[in-house]
């Protein structure tokens, strides 16, 4: 992996300039208490990784944007419910309403659009409506994204490889989506459409060994094996997977 450069300016890590001559120091000050001048980063927040289940379930977009336009298919395809508040609209949002997949109230965002949800995306162009947008779903426990602005994230969207039902989600936690990008690259050279076809072999066989009266121990080992690699180099070559 390439160095990375984490150092700054020397110039940058001077001690502030004062009007005292330079011959006069202050008064009772130790050179141990000189403090760095520029701050330290936060540390980033705990996340807790995990997968919901969003079927039939109420998600609003704030926005209809380009910023919405690549956030409403993930959420479409997971089976929400989803309702987007904008004045305006691209080509592509107003065409998913016109289809009927999405709901559109083509107006401002109002706090009341909340009420029923289980998450909001605010992808406007404003900060100050995304700020008003998670203000509100902090009042009433929905969960919020403001697109590109950690800050007012409860949760953060990962870089995902999907290969059927088998899925890799990065993040950085909100502090390099670059790095989480270039993992996801390297997965998904790593990992090629084959595997999902194998995924769903390994849900049949594993099916097939619940249904049989085996000792755990016995199940638990064919289990592993039937994940290990030299099982999926075995399906590769004989199955001829795609």
């Amino acid at each position: 992996m390439p160095n990375q450069t984490t150092g700054t300016a020397a110039a940058a890590e001077g001690p502030e300039k004062t009007d005292r001559p330079n011959h006069v120091q202050p008064d009772h000050v130790p050179p141990s208490s000189v403090q760095p001048s520029h701050a330290q980063p936060s540390p980033a927040p705990g996340l807790f990784a995990m997968f919901v289940k969003l079927d039939a379930r109420s998600c609003l977009v704030v926005g209809a944007g380009s910023l919405a336009e690549s956030k409403i298919p993930g959420l479409l395809e997971a089976g929400a419910r989803v309702g987007v508040v904008a004045p305006q609209a691209k080509a592509a949002v107003s065409g998913w309403a016109l289809a009927g997949r999405i709901t559109w109230q083509q107006r401002s965002f109002e706090p009341a659009d909340l009420d029923g949800r289980f998450l909001v995306i605010a992808a406007t162009s404003s900060s100050a409506v995304n700020e008003t947008v998670f203000r509100e779903a902090r009042r009433r426990g929905v969960l919020c994204n403001a697109v590109d602005d950690p800050e007012r994230c409860d949760f953060y969207y990962p870089a995902v490889v999907r290969r059927g039902a088998l899925q890799f989600a990065i993040s950085t936690g909100g502090l390099c989506p670059a790095l989480a990008q270039r993992l996801r690259r390297e997965l998904e050279e790593q990992f090629g459409p084959e595997y999902a076809e194998w995924v769903e072999q390994l849900g049949r066989s594993r099916q097939q060994i619940f249904s049989r009266d085996l000792k755990p121990e016995d199940r638990r080992k064919l289990l592993h094996e039937l994940a290990s690699r030299e099982a999926f180099a075995a399906a590769l070559g004989k199955e001829g997977l795609s």
